[in-house]
C-alpha cells in the first residue's frame, strides 16, 4: 500500500496480488469536512435566530420563512455539492471502475470494459486563471474523452501512477516508456 499527501489531497494506492486488483483512492482534504461542519452550524444558528425573532419578538411570519429557506439552502448547498473520494478500480481482465462517493454516501460508479479502452491519457489543462492535469480515457465509440476524475484536480505526481497502472492494464506500453523519457 502506498499513501502520499499534500494539502489538497491523499493518495492511496492498494495492489491486491492475490486478485490483481489495483485501486488508487484520492480523498478530499480534512480541511473540507470542517468547512461544512461550519455550513451546518451557521445554518442552525439562522434557525434558531429565525424562531427567537418569531416567538419573542412577534417578527412576521414571511422573516421566519426566509430564515428557513436561508438555511435549508445552505444545508442543500452542503449536501449537493462534496465529493469526500473518487477512486479508480484497475480489473486487468475485465477493465476499470470508476467510482465517486459523495459526503452524503452516495456513490456512483462507471465501468468500462478494458476491450472498449483505446489509451490512457494524460492532459495539460490550460485556461486563461490556472494551469492543471487530468487523466482521462480514450474509449472506442464514444465522442469525447472519459476523465477519470470528474471533480478532483490531483497533482501529477499523483496522476502518474495511476496513468501507469492503467497504461499496464490496457497495453499501451509505449505510452509510459515515452513518458519517462520526456519526463
Amino acid at each position: 500500500m502506498t499513501n502520499q499527501s499534500n494539502s489538497r489531497f491523499t493518495y492511496i494506492h492498494h495492489h491486491h496480488d492475490d486478485t490483481l486488483i489495483d485501486t488508487h483512492h484520492i480523498l478530499a482534504p480534512k480541511t473540507l469536512l470542517k468547512q461544512h461542519f461550519l455550513v451546518y452550524f451557521f445554518a442552525t444558528l439562522i434557525v434558531s435566530y429565525s424562531a427567537y425573532l418569531h416567538f419573542h419578538k412577534g417578527a412576521p411570519f414571511s422573516t421566519v420563512i426566509w430564515s428557513l429557506f436561508i438555511g435549508v439552502f445552505l444545508v442543500r448547498l452542503l449536501i449537493w455539492v462534496p465529493i469526500v473520494k473518487e477512486s479508480v478500480i484497475i480489473i486487468p481482465a475485465f477493465g476499470v471502475q470508476l467510482e465517486t462517493q459523495y459526503g452524503s454516501g452516495k456513490i456512483s460508479r462507471c465501468f468500462i470494459p478494458v476491450s472498449k479502452i483505446l489509451k490512457p491519457v494524460l492532459n495539460e489543462c490550460v485556461t486563461p486563471v490556472t494551469c492543471y492535469w487530468c487523466l482521462s480515457l480514450l474509449v472506442r465509440d464514444e465522442d469525447e474523452l472519459t476523465l477519470v476524475f470528474k471533480k478532483f484536480r490531483p497533482p501529477l505526481t499523483m496522476l502518474v501512477p495511476i496513468w501507469k497502472a492503467l497504461c499496464a492494464a490496457t497495453d499501451c506500453k509505449e505510452s509510459s516508456d515515452q513518458f519517462q523519457e520526456d519526463g
